[in-house]
């Protein structure tokens, strides 16, 4: 997957939790998790795209630090509302996996890019 494609997957990705976050009920908690996963999932893709401009190895160190963080806080919020059962888990889950398997690239990237010379 080249760059371009990944900038693409991480705005679809922000997207999607938006969507899911303006559909959470408006109680207290509600409230709190839309703004939370708003923030944290559209900063994956805006934190890429900035990656992707990097001019040195330890900024793009640095910058992809921030994009695996803001990711693996994406998954920590789908896990929460998974587990207060405040959606169905049918419309989650999709995203869950899609937030596991972008963390999992953003680390695999970031331990590549510290191994390189």
């Amino acid at each position: 997957m080249d760059k371009d494609e990944l900038k693409k997957r991480t705005k679809d990705f922000a997207h999607r939790c938006v969507k899911l976050a303006i559909a959470l009920p408006k109680t207290q908690l509600g409230k709190h998790i839309t703004g939370q996963l708003i923030r944290c999932a559209t900063s994956v893709a805006a934190n890429y795209r900035s990656c992707c401009l990097a001019q040195s190895k330890a900024s793009f160190v640095a910058k992809i630090s921030i994009v695996l963080e803001e990711a693996d806080e994406s998954s920590f919020w789908l896990e929460f509302i998974s587990d207060e059962q405040i959606m169905k888990e049918k419309m989650v889950t999709p995203l869950l996996s899609e937030a596991l398997e972008l963390t999992s690239i953003f680390f695999a990237s970031r331990k590549t890019a510290r191994q390189k010379n």
